[in-house]
């Protein structure tokens, strides 16, 4: 049932660095997402996919983990990600990206969380020390960084109080409670 999927689709952090994502299963993401929606079907999203150890040390160094999270830099070796995609907008046939890596990401880990992956997007990512670490051509705009591999964390959503936070928090144990508004709270009017 898709909202089984979309409930247990979490920003995962920490993973079983050390149990490889195939490649085989990395394609099958990228064609969910192939497949998905695009605006004019431009169809302007390129990827690089990384599940081999070293391009994935040289992809964790460019990435900014969880901010709300203070003292925490990021997983430990061993909580790794295993693999990674990269989505990239291709210049040659669109400047403007729209939604489609939105679409594109939100399909992908759909899949994944259906394969027994977990992921997280990112979006803050030092973009021209990975353009220099992975040879990125200028042609491509990096929009966003797909982390996947098998998730080791517990996420918990829990329903936020109306003048709530949002800010997302690890308990004692390093399971993960994200704060969720309240489906009143967001639906403005309904006629």
């Amino acid at each position: 049932m898709l909202k089984d999927l979309i409930l247990r689709n979490r920003s995962y952090r920490r993973f079983q660095q050390d149990e490889t994502v195939p490649t085989e299963v990395l394609h099958e993401l990228i064609d969910l997402a192939r497949c998905s929606p695009c605006a004019a079907n431009l169809q302007e999203l390129k990827y690089i996919v990384s599940n081999n150890s070293e391009m994935n040390e040289r992809i964790f160094s460019c990435l900014a983990w969880a901010g709300y999270l203070q003292d925490w830099h990021g997983p430990d070796e061993g909580e790794k990600p295993a693999a990674y995609i990269i989505i990239l907008g291709d210049t040659a046939i669109s400047k403007k990206f729209t939604v489609n890596h939105g679409i594109a990401s939100q399909s992908i880990l759909l899949g994944a969380v259906e394969k027994g992956l977990g992921g997280c997007i990112f979006g803050s990512i030092n973009r021209e020390l990975l353009r220099e670490k992975l040879s990125i051509a200028p042609q491509f705009e990096i929009l966003l960084v797909l982390a996947l591999g098998y998730p080791v964390e517990e996420v918990i959503l829990e329903e936020m109080a109306a003048e709530g936070s949002v800010k997302y928090w690890r308990d004692e144990q390093q399971r993960h409670h994200v704060p969720k508004r309240r489906l009143n709270d967001i639906i403005l009017k309904t006629s």
